[in-house]
């Protein structure tokens, strides 16, 4: 898979591109930075009143941050729309994405935001955004994690918050994609080539894929056990799947690859392995 097929796959959705833009006039480092602390340490109101009217990029994010956590504290309204407060963030992020297309945090702050009003309505159904002149929906929310994951090419946060994000919406495309992009910034990861795996093996409807994806995670971890077992079950599968069909050549080299994976240990899946052996040898020995 090459890179950005996950950004391939979000093109349509995205609303700007991350070629950098104009700065607007700002504040200085100084008082970004000490805006920065402000909002990280929770205090909104003294970050609001330090950045004043500075509407430069990284300060229009920081206001929308402000405002995002001052939503929190007040809370979200019923029936999925932005309150006051997220609107006053949304507008403050839209014009720090407009400022500069390429903020990444900004693109990522605006997915964050929208995600919760997205999920309360029906996959695909726009919701109006109160204040905001754009509607919240999937695919908008979807839009900006894949900006997000454009405008920084080694991040793995947005590339997490969308796949969690595609997960809940039932996007598996968009989740199988996002797994294929983290893959590619962090090939080394075992426990990310684990998810992915088990992703392929059940919603992804990928076993032989999945199997793979397992068998790459245990040059990283080859004392996993469990994923070990996990490349076991889908050879038993596979092995049975054959034995319906009277493959039993097939069903016979899928068991002795399960029979690597198996180990000593008693499991269910050496007692799968067991009873799909005998199985086997019943068949065989009717014809």
């Amino acid at each position: 898979m090459t890179r950005g097929s996950v950004l391939l796959l979000l093109a349509p959705l995205l609303v700007v591109g991350c070629e950098r833009g104009g700065g607007g006039s700002g504040a200085t480092a100084e008082g970004i930075e000490g805006a920065r602390s402000l909002v990280e340490s929770g205090q909104y109101d003294a970050a609001l009143a330090r950045l004043g009217g500075a509407d430069d990029a990284e300060s229009l994010y920081l206001l929308g941050r402000a405002w995002a956590g001052k939503a929190r504290l007040a809370g979200r309204p019923g029936g999925g729309r932005l309150s006051p407060e997220e609107t006053q963030a949304l507008q403050f992020l839209e014009r720090a994405v407009q400022a500069r297309p390429d903020h990444a945090a900004a693109h990522l702050e605006i997915a964050n935001l929208l995600a919760p009003h997205a999920t309360a309505a029906p996959a695909g159904t726009p919701r109006a955004a109160e204040g905001a002149g754009s509607g919240v929906s999937v695919d908008r929310v979807l839009g900006a994690y894949g900006a997000a994951v454009q405008c920084d090419p080694a991040d793995t946060e947005a590339v997490e918050a969308l796949i969690e994000f595609a997960t809940r919406v039932g996007r598996l495309r968009a989740v199988e994609e996002g797994y294929r992009e983290w893959m590619r910034r962090d090939r080394e990861n075992g426990e990310i080539l684990v998810r992915f795996g088990d992703f392929l093996a059940g919603p992804g409807e990928d076993p032989e894929e999945a199997r793979g994806v397992y068998a790459q995670a245990l040059m990283w971890r080859p004392d996993d056990d469990a994923t070990r077992l996990k490349i076991a079950d889908i050879n038993i599968d596979a092995a049975r799947d054959h034995l319906e069909r009277d493959q039993y050549a097939a069903a016979e080299a899928r068991l002795r690859e399960a029979r690597k994976y198996v180990g000593t240990a008693p499991s269910p899946q050496a007692t799968r392995l067991r009873e799909t052996e005998a199985r086997l040898a019943n068949a065989s020995g009717r014809r």
